[in-house]
């Protein structure tokens, strides 16, 4: 079988083009009260979670395996779904009828389509036919989201945001990722591109940014690019220095979390610098749509409720339009549970808001 790297895009898209209802499966748009159980995948670039639950997040069973990459996306996507099997094999008999698949990977996702675009740490997945590929292998209908809107769906359907209509999911780990839940489901945009706040200009012209423009608010809040300035300005006499010394490593964003909690002033004062940009991204964000909450992730978890959540409110309201009641602004709530519960978001999300049946 020939690699998908050398597979040319336009034959992906005119397989996927096919979906799944000429492969005998039932297309998400025509799916009613089918009974089973959800299966949730969560790619990366080392390992993939797969978990199987049901509607209200409880997993029933769960699994990790390494990802590793072959550069063959259809070899990768083999294994993974021969680690499904196994994983419903060992469930009792009426718990192993799948009733949908929802994966979560990096990288551009068209959920149309069922390809991925270019994931960064997944070499020979640009334009594989995931959702197809996977839809045959497991014998069940299959829904794609990209890592970001996986798991603001996951905090949105079982965590923080659970209850809303309204919300904005925020995560700060290498770079800055984002997911809208606006009028009770998820907001793709134009071209699925909704959800890019790591990419809203902070400062024209300012900071390059890993997308190619300057002065993102991922070139200012995003891991990486936070410590490539560490690199740059922290003191040798500081907590974070010696922190990351210990470690024998170069400076990072954990590192003056846990220095600011410990009192150092250099960390303090660049966590007050990460909390005034964050403020700045929120306060852009509240003007536009107007969210009932902000949830966020990574970075701010870690800071906590004195240094981050607190200020962060106080900036905020200070800074935006006076509401009926404030935009909240809390912590994400599923922690090391979010990759397991990715994948059965995205599954909930194609069940409760199915995309368009597709004409005859």
């Amino acid at each position: 079988m020939r690699a998908v790297s050398a597979t040319p895009v336009a034959r992906l898209e005119r397989l996927g083009a096919l979906g799944l209802a000429n492969r005998g499966l039932t297309p998400i748009g025509h799916l009613r009260s089918l009974r089973g159980v959800r299966l949730g995948i969560d790619i990366g670039g080392t390992k993939t979670a797969l978990a199987l639950g049901d509607a209200e997040g409880r997993v029933i069973a769960h699994t990790r395996v390494p990802t590793a990459p072959s550069g063959d996306a259809l070899r990768d996507l083999a294994r993974i779904a021969d680690a499904a099997r196994e994983l419903v094999a060992q469930q009792p008999a009426g718990e192993r009828a799948l009733e949908i698949v929802g994966v979560s990977l990096p990288g551009g996702v068209d959920p149309g389509g069922g390809f991925v675009r270019k994931p960064p740490n997944l070499p020979g997945w640009d334009g594989a036919p995931v959702r197809d590929t996977l839809a045959r292998a497991l014998g069940a209908p299959v829904a794609l989201e990209n890592d970001a809107n996986a798991a603001a769906l996951a905090e949105w359907q079982f965590g923080a945001a659970r209850g809303t209509q309204h919300a904005v999911f925020l995560t700060m780990s290498t770079g800055v990722g984002g997911g809208l839940i606006l009028g009770g489901r998820l907001h793709r945009g134009d071209a699925n591109l909704a959800g890019e706040i790591g990419h809203l200009p902070l400062v024209w012209g300012g900071e390059p940014c890993a997308c190619g423009l300057r002065g993102c608010v991922e070139a200012y809040i995003g891991g990486a690019a936070w410590s490539r300035r560490l690199a740059r300005e922290t003191p040798r006499a500081s907590l974070v220095a010696k922190l990351a010394a210990e470690e024998g490593a170069a400076p990072r964003p954990e590192h003056v979390v846990a220095a600011a909690h410990a009192g150092d002033a250099f960390a303090l004062a660049e966590l007050a610098r990460f909390n005034e940009l964050l403020a700045q991204t929120l306060c852009m964000l509240a003007a536009v749509l107007s969210p009932e909450i902000f949830v966020l992730g990574t970075i701010a978890v870690a800071a906590g409720e004195r240094l981050c959540f607190a200020p962060l409110r106080e900036r905020v309201r200070a800074n935006t339009w006076a509401r009926p009641q404030p935009t909240r602004i809390v912590p994400a709530a599923l922690g090391e549970r979010l990759g397991l519960l990715a994948g059965l978001g995205v599954a909930e999300e194609a069940l409760r808001n199915p995309e368009p049946a597709p004409r005859a």
